[in-house]
């Protein structure tokens, strides 16, 4: 049996339901019959599919089995109960109460003795005991076809009973007086299928009897109106038979309707004001639901506060699914304007927690939240404050797509939904878009929403619901054109939020996609919106075409509006130029561009400027060789002017003012145009690196020109590797970037040390880069082979530098004083991406297998404590460290632990509380280390035993304490974090590694004292799972000597069968591609596959145990493996 001891049963009453009780009918059945088995077995996939086609296989006896089956429509089946009710009402009455029992799960049979002598809580006393206790499922809440066609059928089959009985059967005072009591007693049952099965019965038969009295109140107006119509004739005319059976029906129809509201009622006060606020979300979810369909369509009798206010009250479940039927209920009222006046009292009282409801965690509840409100400011704008609409306002922004939506909806009917007055007309003297007022409006919520770079957000909310973002033509009128008569123009920081709203609206037009972080970014667009795409590229092209250049006229001297506005070239349709024949367009855009580039120096400006070349000369277009002649002229300058302004530097040791920012500018311009267009031509590259190896003196001038030198060396060997051919390369021309390439890296490993963030910051992301570009990975093209880059004679020292750099750059614990928290949030943003780009850099030099793993502790150790900035890259590096070798991953977890602790012991004894939080702190990272490994304990043994052995190595080195002679080790501490690793090993390791521990420690176990705890609690872990007398059985000559013979049996060169890997795993680093899919393993969770918590059948765990009974202990492995270097 299965109950829900906390659920709430309290005792309703019976109501009217008991004056109709059977009476005995001297049947000889038993009391409680057994019906075949209608429960598929819970275990055993195979076992439930053959049993569900057993039960197919047999012919459908019960109500319950015709019901599941679905082999008849649920039409005939209720009008063959039909009939069997008018044939023998009793009988019928019991097949109705087993349905219900039946579909609850239970296998008991309620008898017409048992029925006629026994009260309802007796039977249903009697019904729980016949529950099957191995199982917790029933029907309701089974998986599969069949169940979930069953709970269709089953309220189906409650609605057409009602529907079909509404006018004789319903009002016998039995049939229905005898279910509301059966099922009243049922909602109060401890057993959950009984209240979830009876509490759906109920709410449905209530929603059928709702229709009923919708019916009966159809009828008696109509009577009514008949009647009225009968006695306003003339006494000559008048039918007193007629308005005798009128009244006859009249009154039948008040007293049927009273019946019925007094079924109603008592299936309200029984079961309903009871369960819906069940311990079950779902038994409360069916309640909400059903009333939401009674105050609609029984509006007289429901719709009033006695009961809005359990809707009211509801909203404040702790369940998604139920605040979510209580919105649901609450749309469907505010969508019928009729009915809006009567919640008026319910808006009032409950309008602040639907509001509240719109940052809900559930992303459905949010977005249906949204909605209501939405609904009632549609039927009354007054009746939400200022600040309710600026709650809702600002989720235009909220990362969800589905809520920002909704948000935008709400947005768009407050804010948008304006009709222009013939007065207004007439103030405009220019013919304005009717857009025009909306966009202004939509730029003024954007400045007031103080959150700039966000527009791209903004945009996407409105998509849908608003085609203003689309109209370029008024967006441009309004930034081109003189305002009219009666319209203000537009400010500055109007202008530049107009500008940013307007490519950003481009942006999404030309690409089809959400911005980044708002919706799924690789799914695949369907050919209708694709064919939009193309569509919005032809036009936005074809109106800016012709617009671009003089917008970028206007704004030339604006940085801020010019780097947006270079955007939208990059979006076009650059056959267009030539289809419509507006290459004169595209020589004007062409001179803005080179005028722009000469005027600016922001790097926002000329990034922007160099990519849009880019774009326009991205493909073979007819109009490739104009924009090429353009973008060479310019590159032409520029390079000029760098030589002019490094000869300056070279000939001048105290340059003026005009010369360094000269040189400056030209840096900027070369490495912008650099990064997007190949300009090896130029052959610019020995000048760039000779200002690089000028570098330490370079005096006054500004770090940015050197670390902008750096980086155009950087994209000068990538545009010639990438020149390169892969099958026949040029020979002189591959050593010539060998060379420069070595050069270069040994140049950038000098300049790690400067004084200057910006050089060593631009140094160590040439560095990285230039090893993974040259990396042995250029083996798999033979043809570029001699071009991979040979860093054995000072790697070490390299790696060291990489690895100090990272500590040193990258994990800053920022303070948390008043002035930080003062400065502008982008900027600490700003400084986060860069920081994350260097971890980046670095990390894929361990993840290529370029350096040695032992330098990714560093990273790790940090794993817990910048989990927030950095969790990502580094749980990606963590589980693409194991996949390359789980040996020495292991062993670098371990470093970074045992780092850790040396770090807190030189802290010791200053901080006592400080010294027991960084222990935990350490305890925790080790815990979350362990979960890595998964449950495959034979996968990762290997793994797991190196790093035991290596931990009990470090925490008895050294072996004696100098400040405490007769003291523990000083390291000893170090075996409390091992401990976290202890279950990571199988049985018969966990025997050997005591065996080993117990060697290396003899002797300390009879110390006492709170120093010598961390052993004797590591060992306590390596002896869980143990009997008594292996637990105190000690490390005697014998078991050495038999150690000693196992050893010469083999020893290290025998493997085991099972896996057919040695117990000591060599340190030859596997394939840095793995060409097997990669095992993602999620260090935050212990979730495995279903395989890994089944138990082995008994046959192969006997095979293992001999296997490992074969093998013998390998004691002598952990002592061999000692001796291994790392």
């Amino acid at each position: 049996m299965q109950a829900d001891q906390a659920a709430e049963a309290p005792t309703a009453e019976p109501g009217p339901a008991t004056r109709g009780r059977l009476q005995s009918t001297g049947s000889s059945a038993a009391s409680v019959a057994s019906v075949p088995s209608h429960q598929p077995a819970k275990r055993g996939r195979k076992r439930k599919n053959k049993e569900l086609e057993n039960e197919l296989a047999q012919e459908a006896t019960t109500l319950f089995e015709i019901i599941r089956l679905g082999r008849a429509s649920v039409q005939s089946v209720v009008d063959d109960w039909i009939e069997s009710y008018k044939a023998k009402r009793e009988e019928a009455l019991i097949n109705l109460v087993n349905f219900v029992i039946h579909s609850s799960g239970c296998k008991g049979t309620v008898t017409l003795e048992m029925y006629s002598q026994m009260e309802h809580s007796d039977i249903i006393r009697k019904m729980t005991e016949e529950f099957d206790e191995e199982s917790g499922d029933y029907p309701l809440i089974m998986a599969g076809p069949i169940y979930k066609k069953f709970r269709a059928n089953f309220c189906e089959f409650v609605t057409l009973l009602v529907r079909q009985c509404q006018y004789s059967i319903l009002y016998d005072q039995f049939m229905v007086d005898n279910l509301i009591s059966m099922l009243t007693g049922l909602s109060d049952s401890q057993v959950r299928a009984f209240r979830h099965t009876s509490t759906l019965a109920a709410m449905k038969l209530m929603t059928a009897l709702v229709n009923v009295a919708l019916n009966l109140s159809v009828n008696l107006d109509n009577t009514q109106r008949q009647h009225d119509a009968e006695r306003a004739k003339q006494t000559s005319k008048r039918a007193s038979e007629r308005i005798e059976m009128l009244l006859a029906k009249r009154q039948e129809n008040l007293e049927n309707t009273e019946e019925v509201q007094q079924m109603m009622n008592n299936i309200f006060r029984g079961i309903f004001v009871h369960r819906y606020r069940d311990t079950q979300p779902e038994i409360r979810a069916i309640c909400m639901g059903e009333i939401g369909l009674w105050m609609k369509n029984y509006s007289e009798m429901f719709l009033s506060d006695s009961y809005l206010k359990y809707v009211g009250w509801t909203l404040h479940d702790k369940v998604g699914e139920v605040r979510l039927k209580c919105l649901s209920d609450l749309e469907g009222l505010y969508c019928t304007p009729e009915l809006v006046a009567k919640l008026e009292l319910f808006t009032n009282r409950f309008k602040d927690r639907i509001v509240s409801m719109t940052l809900d965690k559930e992303t459905d509840v949010a977005v249906r939240a949204i909605k209501v409100c939405t609904l009632v400011l549609k039927n009354n704008e007054d009746i939400l404050s200022a600040e309710d609409c600026e709650n809702v306002y600002q989720l235009v922004y909220a990362s969800s797509r589905a809520v920002a939506q909704a948000a935008g909806d709400f947005l768009n009917e407050r804010l948008f939904k304006r009709e222009e007055t013939e007065a207004d007309k007439a103030k405009r003297t220019k013919r304005r878009s009717p857009n025009s007022p909306l966009i202004r409006d939509l730029v003024q919520f954007f400045i007031e929403s103080e959150l700039h770079e966000h527009a791209a957000y903004l945009v996407d909310a409105l998509w849908d619901v608003n085609d203003m973002v689309k109209d370029w033509d008024c967006m441009t009128e309004l930034l081109l054109e003189e305002p009219g008569r009666g319209e203000e123009a537009l400010d500055d920081r109007q202008e530049t939020a107009l500008i940013e709203i307007m490519v950003s609206a481009v942006r999404q037009a030309a690409k089809g996609h959400p911005p980044v972080g708002r919706g799924h970014s690789k799914r695949l667009l369907t050919s209708k919106e694709k064919k939009q795409v193309v569509d919005d590229r032809v036009r936005l092209t074809e109106h800016f075409v012709v617009k671009i250049p003089e917008l970028l006229s206007k704004y030339n001297t604006d940085y801020e509006k010019v780097a947006n506005l270079l955007e939208i070239p990059q979006h076009f349709h650059v056959e267009v130029y030539t289809t419509s024949r507006l290459e004169k367009h595209l020589d004007a855009l062409l001179t803005q561009m080179r005028d722009i580039v000469e005027k600016h120096t922001e790097m926002e400006v000329l990034n922007a400027c160099a990519k849009t070349y880019e774009c326009l000369m991205g493909e073979q277009y007819s109009t490739t060789p104009m924009t090429e002649v353009a973008r060479n002229t310019l590159v032409d300058s520029l390079c000029e002017k760098l030589k002019r302004s490094c000869a300056f530097f070279q000939h001048t040791g105290n340059p003026s003012e005009d010369e360094i920012y000269a040189l400056t500018s030209s840096m900027k311009r070369i490495v912008s145009f650099y990064s997007c267009h190949d300009l090896t031509v130029w052959e610019i590259w020995g000048l760039l690196f000779a200002l690089v190896k000028r570098t330490g003196e370079r005096g006054v001038l500004p770090d940015s020109i050197f670390g902008h030198a750096i980086a155009s060396c950087h994209y000068a060997c990538m545009w010639m590797l990438a020149r390169l051919d892969e099958t026949e390369p040029d020979e002189t021309e591959m050593g010539k970037l060998h060379r420069f390439a070595m050069e270069l890296v040994r140049t950038c490993s000098s300049l790690l040390m400067d004084s200057s963030n910006v050089i060593r910051e631009e140094g160590f992301i040439t560095i990285c880069d230039m090893l993974v570009a040259f990396s042995p990975q250029l083996h798999k093209k033979p043809a570029l082979s001699s071009l991979v880059m040979d860093t054995s004679e000072g790697m070490e020292f390299l790696q060291g530098l990489l690895a100090d750099f990272i500590q040193e750059h990258v994990f800053i614990e920022d303070d948390d004083d008043d002035e930080e928290e003062d400065t502008d949030e982008s900027h600490k943003i700003e400084i986060l991406h860069k920081r994350r780009n260097l971890l980046a850099a670095f990390c894929k030099l361990i993840v290529f297998n370029i350096i040695e793993m032992r330098n990714a502790s560093g990273i790790f150790k940090h794993y817990m404590k910048f989990y927030n900035d950095y969790g990502d890259i580094i749980k990606t590096t963590l589980a693409k460290a194991r996949e390359i070798n789980k040996i020495s991953c292991a062993r670098t977890l371990g470093l970074s632990l045992s780092q850790l602790y040396k770090e807190m012991k030189i802290e010791e004894g200053i901080d006592e509380n400080r010294t027991a939080a960084q222990l935990n702190a350490i305890k925790e990272l080790a815990r979350r280390f362990s979960l890595t490994f998964g449950l495959d304990q034979l996968k990762t043994r290997d793994a797991v035993a190196a790093l035991h052995r290596e931990g009990i190595q470090f925490s008895l080195t050294p072996l004696e304490n100098p400040n405490d002679p007769g003291g523990p080790p000083p390291n000893l501490g170090y075996l409390e974090i091992l401990t976290e690793f202890s279950s990571k090993l199988l049985k018969l390791d966990k025997k050997t590694v005591l065996q080993y521990l117990d060697k290396s420690t003899d002797g300390m176990l009879d110390n006492e004292g709170e120093g010598w705890s961390p052993l004797l609690t590591y060992r306590s872990s390596l002896l869980q799972g143990e009997t008594m007398s292996e637990r105190s059985m000690p490390v005697s000559e014998s078991s050495k000597n038999g150690r000693k013979t196992k050893k010469r049996r083999g020893g290290l060169k025998r493997k085991f069968a099972m896996q057919g890997a040695e117990w000591v795993a060599k340190d030859a680093p596997e394939e840095a591609e793995p060409s097997k899919k990669p095992r993602e393993e999620d260090a935050s969770s212990t979730q495995g596959s279903e395989r890994d918590f089944e138990h082995p059948p008994a046959e192969e765990e006997s095979e293992e145990e001999q296997e490992f009974e074969g093998e013998g202990e390998a004691i002598q492995a952990l002592e061999e493996m000692q001796m291994a270097a790392f």
